[in-house]
């Protein structure tokens, strides 16, 4: 399928935390066209109603298949909990999450069968990590982190700041041996969350887990770009995209071309 695997693979997030996976997805697959449509009109999408999220993702995703994305991936765990699978079976092109790719990680990188999880609110209370992992065994612990957030956008992944909020939200942890960093933002927090954790506890990068999955499923396909494609990255910013490059400069993420986007009216919620 030679014309599809030179459509540009569609990736969003209710704002920059999906610039992690954007950055794994880089790497991994250094010759795509990466279109990124970031929700910053709407974020955060963590304590919102899963149904107002599930609406959310339909919309964006029929954007993206608008600009003839070969695939999406839906970078942001909140929505991956509130859409996922329904999503995946209405669209017409294949659609990945980052929850099932973090469990797989977890699962593998687990020795005693105690797992973390570390999460927006509305990811730990849909419990979709834990569900997955006590299906296989697991014993879990999750934990909703709502200041991460934040302290990963202002900047100070690094500071005294972050190590005495990770402290306290960790303060009650089981023993357990692997953390899932269960948002798109927290890998900016793994020097302090290791830190505080010590250094015998794993921590699984859901953002990594999810771009080694669809480089592989992009390759058996036959999606991927071709060798000799130059990888680019565009941004779609539903807020201000003033604000939204700043942002993605404090995080590192991948910058190029960005606009505006206006998205259509969402459909009414069933019944």
């Amino acid at each position: 399928m030679p014309d599809l695997a030179n459509q540009p693979l569609g990736v969003f997030d209710s704002g920059v935390g999906g610039l992690t996976v954007l950055s794994a997805l880089q790497r991994a697959l250094p010759n795509e066209s990466l279109l990124y449509l970031g929700d910053t009109a709407r974020v955060p999408y963590g304590s919102k109603p899963l149904d107002m999220v599930r609406g959310f993702a339909r919309q964006i995703g029929r954007e993206l298949l608008r600009r003839r994305v070969k695939g999406i991936v839906v970078a942001c765990n909140t929505a991956s909990a509130a859409s996922l699978p329904e999503l995946a079976d209405e669209l017409p092109v294949p659609v990945w999450g980052v929850v099932d790719p973090g469990v797989e990680a977890a699962l593998a990188a687990t020795r005693n069968g105690h797992v973390g999880v570390l999460g927006t609110v509305g990811t730990i209370d849909a419990r979709v990590y834990q569900t997955r992992l006590e299906a296989a065994g697991m014993t879990t612990w999750g934990k909703a982190c709502p200041l991460f957030v934040p302290i990963v956008e202002e900047g100070i992944s690094d500071s005294s700041i972050a190590t005495l909020v990770a402290q306290h939200y960790l303060a009650d942890r089981p023993a357990v041996d692997t953390v899932i960093l269960g948002c798109t933002h927290y890998p900016a927090l793994r020097g302090t969350l290791q830190a505080v954790l010590g250094a015998d506890v794993t921590l699984v990068d859901s953002a990594a887990s999810t771009a080694a999955v669809v480089a592989r499923d992009l390759r058996r396909t036959g999606l991927a770009a071709p060798a000799a494609a130059e990888g680019s990255v565009r941004h779609l910013v539903t807020g201000d995209v003033a604000t939204y490059l700043h942002t993605a400069r404090v995080l590192g993420g991948p910058l190029g071309p960005a606009e505006h986007v206006v998205l259509d009216a969402l459909e009414p919620a069933p019944g």
